[in-house]
């Protein structure tokens, strides 16, 4: 194992978050040096001079290996976890130690999930600091991966192809080092157009600048305690809905489009699913909360349907109205998409479309070959026929995903939680949706959760970020190193 490689990119990790914390600085001094500018400070000088430290010590590295890269991706996630909660246990407030590590990997991974009951009580700085964590983790899901490899590696190809499907990347074809930019550019534009946007509709600068990391980031962290539905604005709405449904897409899709100034990029199964998803289940909830609901207005049943509908997908988690009292149904079909979410190649979490699509038609191709055993048939995606290999593994992820989701709930059930609040808990923490259902609905929070199933619901949070196999490969090499 490459020490000194793994340290010195795990210190770049380290560095990304201490530029945040200084730039959260300079949001206390304009808000007239708040009370979260001694926390952040300290939190700052201790992850800058743990980050440089490598830099400092490792005169010379090599190249990283494929198992290099998987703990490094591995170590940088948790040390960032962890340097990421000091300003909140600094500061104190709500911020136990359990609460302040709940709070760090539920934004860096992009959950949004809080424990934080009053979260206008939090001064500027921090409420930065707190939208902070969802950008950098947002960004790094994405490119991290493909960063910590040299470009002539033949490790990065492979690491690229990990994180991008073959079907979301068709319409464009780059090497894994554009489409660092790629995934950059995309990022960054949106996050200038979203908080622009979200100007233009009402919300003040500093409120459009964090509500846009959590949108880009797909999110969900807000700097009111009653989420976007603070405004009371149906623009707003509007708008969050916009950007939510985009940044759930393929971000070189979106690259794609802009360039090539046509649709055509986004016209595959993938995309058209997608938007059919949105339309029919905000179709579905709409009737329920007409049938068995509280809803007079159709088109106010229909716009709360709509907003839950894209913000869970999306996995942004933002809140326009209290869902927790809806019928069963909507609430089923919240938890339904909590669990597949958006698309490959976004900063969404959950299965992903990509994956239930290829599992949908390998099970329809496996009923044909039942039917016609002497029959030759391959599942094809995007005019192309998939390997089998490439089918064993989305199937296989799948049945890991669904083990994890059950093995999660059965701890926490037996933890003393409500099995209903269980399922919700796990699956939007897997999926890193954050709100779920009930008791766990779009305005309310996990402060109320015992100590020990929140540390379930980070696990959950890392393991659905990471999609899983990182986490067992590494964990796999300390076994095998051990034996």
């Amino acid at each position: 194992m490459n020490v000194k490689s793994i340290s010195v990119n795990v210190g770049k990790a380290l560095l990304v978050s201490a530029l945040f914390m200084a730039l959260s600085l300079v949001v206390s001094l304009i808000y007239g040096r708040d009370s979260g500018f001694g926390p952040l400070l300290i939190s700052f000088i201790i992850t800058l001079l743990v980050g440089s430290f490598p830099f400092i010590f490792v005169k010379r590295s090599t190249a990283l290996t494929l198992r290099d890269g998987y703990v490094t991706i591995l170590l940088a996630w948790i040390l960032s976890f962890i340097f990421g909660m000091l300003p909140y246990v600094l500061w104190g407030g709500e911020f136990t130690l359990v609460n302040a590590w709940f709070e760090s990997v539920s934004g860096y991974t992009t959950t949004g999930s809080t424990i934080l009951n009053d979260i206008e009580s939090l001064p500027e700085s921090l409420l930065f600091w707190r939208s902070s964590t969802h950008y950098i983790g947002g960004l790094g899901v994405v490119v991290f991966l493909l960063l910590v490899m040299p470009e002539a590696s033949p490790y990065r190809l492979k690491l690229t192809n990990m994180e991008f499907s073959s079907l979301s990347k068709e319409g464009y074809r780059y090497s894994s080092s554009k489409v660092v930019w790629v995934i950059t550019k995309v990022y960054l534009g949106l996050t200038v157009v979203t908080a622009v946007a979200l100007w233009l509709s009402g919300m003040t600068v500093f409120d459009a600048i964090n509500h846009a990391f959590s949108i880009a980031a797909t999110g969900g962290f807000s700097t009111r305690n009653l989420s976007v539905a603070y405004y009371d604005s149906d623009l707003i709405y509007f708008v969050c809905m916009v950007f939510m449904a985009v940044s759930a897409l393929h971000f070189g899709l979106i690259y794609a489009t802009f360039v090539t100034r046509s649709l055509k990029p986004l016209n595959n199964v993938i995309v058209r699913y997608y938007f059919l998803s949105i339309l029919l289940m905000s179709l579905i909830i709409t009737f329920s909360l007409m049938n068995d609901g509280d809803y007079d207005s159709f088109g106010k049943a229909l716009l709360d349907a709509s907003f839950n509908v894209v913000s869970y997908m999306s996995t942004t988690g933002f809140a326009n109205c209290d869902n927790s009292n809806w019928p069963l149904l909507a609430s089923v079909v919240l938890i339904f998409i909590s669990f597949h979410c958006g698309c490959s190649g976004s900063t969404t979490g959950g299965i992903k479309i990509d994956r239930l699509i290829i599992s949908f038609r390998a099970v329809k191709n496996e009923v044909y070959r039942r039917i016609h055993p002497s029959s030759v048939s391959q599942v094809r995606l995007g005019g192309q026929n998939l390997p089998e290999t490439a089918i064993s593994a989305v199937m296989m992820y799948v049945v890991l995903y669904v083990l994890v989701i059950l093995f999660s709930v059965v701890v926490v059930m037996a933890l003393g939680t409500e099995a209903s609040e269980a399922v919700s808990g796990v699956v939007a923490s897997l999926g890193s949706v954050g709100p779920g259902v009930g008791e766990l609905g779009s305005l309310y929070n996990y402060s109320s959760q015992l100590p020990l199933v929140k540390v379930v619901y980070t696990f959950d949070m890392i393991l659905g970020r990471l999609e899983i196999y990182p986490v067992l490969v590494v964990i796999s090499m300390i076994f095998k190193r051990n034996r």
